[in-house]
């Protein structure tokens, strides 16, 4: 005979009703905070199915070196390879990290303790920014910028100020170089509050490189006002028409003041593995120790060795044409340039990157063919791209989500597009933008 052995139970009194639950809203350092461009336009890519030129990772598969290292480690007899490793940083990857950095900075880094291994450069951010920002330090952050730097201040109740990049009107071709910072009103946010400056460069979203001036300016202040400077520079090797991708720790009095976040995913086209780095002097770097032992702990291990065996490649034939810090660049150079004919030709006003792989454009010439009244959003850059998603089949991404919301108004004018795609998907792209024209 079956029994049924399910046991009805009356339900008591709820503790509270709906008007109490204020107590588990989020609490006031995340209170502000909105859900990232990146989730709303996922959600778009997955209804619409574009052609996404909007989120910046490859298409194409990555080197067979980097995916082998991993398949091979997946079948090592080595049962410790799939076990918790060191938790600031696999040994041996934090070995071949010291050995390439030591030769870029032009001093010995300590594999043990003056690098972390982390879970993406977002992670290295975080725990950086966590472990270095106190209640009221103010953090000056250069627009546009990687939309998690504003949050992760407020979240350690930082106070972030915002300076924009300005792009110097001019007429033809438009370079990375003409978004620059206004020095005057640069010099004018430093002060006895300022804990840090976050720079990026090579930087996202407009593909400028800082020279070496623009970097000894910052340089100048952060010594004058015993500051900090955060340098992310996760698109470090991918440099164009042979700009100088200069590192500020390098320069004078920078290496006991400078924080500098590098990605594998970046590195090697492997952005799903979410390994990322920081290194810098010890007495900065035990900060975002103690933040990673309590809240990562450690990363994975296969991952970590995998991306260990592929740098010992690298450093093998660092500086040869074969290495692949130096033929990506080469391979996606023509990809970019490609890009901007195809965005020019279809009426847009491209700027034109000296690094990473994004390129802005000034869409506002083809206003007069689109009907961004049907978008309800409030900023036009938002309007554009979802129109385009739409009806046209072509994600982009917003700029504004890169601003502040006083300073959104500077990024309206833009979409932001990704080249390091197959060339049939660009080709797709700008067959898109020739039939609508």
């Amino acid at each position: 005979m079956r029994v049924n052995t399910c046991v009805f139970i009356k339900c008591s009194k709820p503790v509270a009703d709906s008007k109490g639950m204020e107590k588990f809203d989020l609490p006031k350092r995340l209170q502000g905070s909105a859900p990232s461009v990146w989730n709303e336009y996922i959600a778009l890519a997955m209804q619409y199915k574009p052609l996404n030129l909007g989120q910046g990772f490859p298409d194409d598969a990555a080197p067979e070196y980097v995916t082998n290292a991993l398949a091979d480690i997946a079948k090592d007899a080595n049962p410790l390879l799939h076990q918790y490793t060191r938790g600031n940083g696999h040994v041996r990857l934090v070995q071949a990290l010291s050995k390439l950095y030591s030769g870029l900075v032009g001093r010995d880094v300590n594999p043990l303790n003056e690098i972390l291994v982390t879970s993406g450069a977002y992670e290295a951010l975080y725990s950086t920014i966590m472990g270095h920002v106190d209640n009221g330090d103010e953090v000056i952050i250069i627009e546009p910028f990687f939309d998690c730097y504003e949050p992760m201040v407020k979240m350690a109740n930082g106070v972030p100020r915002f300076i924009p990049l300005k792009l110097s009107e001019k007429e033809g071709p438009i370079s990375s170089a003409d978004w620059v910072l206004d020095v005057a009103e640069l010099e004018k946010m430093f002060n006895e509050k300022t804990k840090v400056i976050i720079l990026n460069t090579p930087h996202n979203p407009t593909g400028k490189v800082f020279n070496r001036k623009e970097l000894e300016v910052i340089a100048d202040l952060c010594r004058k006002w015993n500051v900090l400077c955060v340098s992310d520079e996760v698109y470090e090797w991918l440099v164009f028409d042979g700009v100088e991708h200069v590192r500020i720790c390098t320069l004078p009095g920078m290496w006991d003041r400078t924080i500098t976040i590098g990605s594998a995913g970046k590195t090697f086209s492997v952005t799903g593995w979410k390994i990322g780095w920081a290194y810098g002097p010890h007495q900065l770097i035990r900060n975002l120790q103690m933040v990673h032992q309590n809240s990562v702990y450690t990363c994975p291990t296969p991952i970590q060795e995998s991306v260990a065996r592929s740098f010992e490649v690298e450093l093998a034939r660092l500086g040869n044409p074969e290495s692949y810090f130096l033929s990506l660049p080469h391979e996606l150079k023509p990809k970019r340039d490609f890009m901007a004919k195809f965005l020019s030709e279809a009426g847009m006003r491209p700027t034109i990157p000296e690094g990473g792989y994004f390129m802005l454009a000034d869409w506002t010439p083809l206003a007069a063919k689109l009907n961004l009244e049907s978008e309800p959003d409030k900023y036009r850059d938002y309007k554009f791209t979802k129109w385009m998603t739409k009806n046209m089949g072509l994600q982009g991404i917003p700029p504004s989500a890169f601003y502040s919301e006083p300073n959104k108004h500077l990024g309206e004018d833009f979409v932001r597009y990704c080249f390091i795609k197959k060339q049939e998907n660009l080709n797709k792209a700008a067959e898109l933008l020739k039939s609508w024209k």
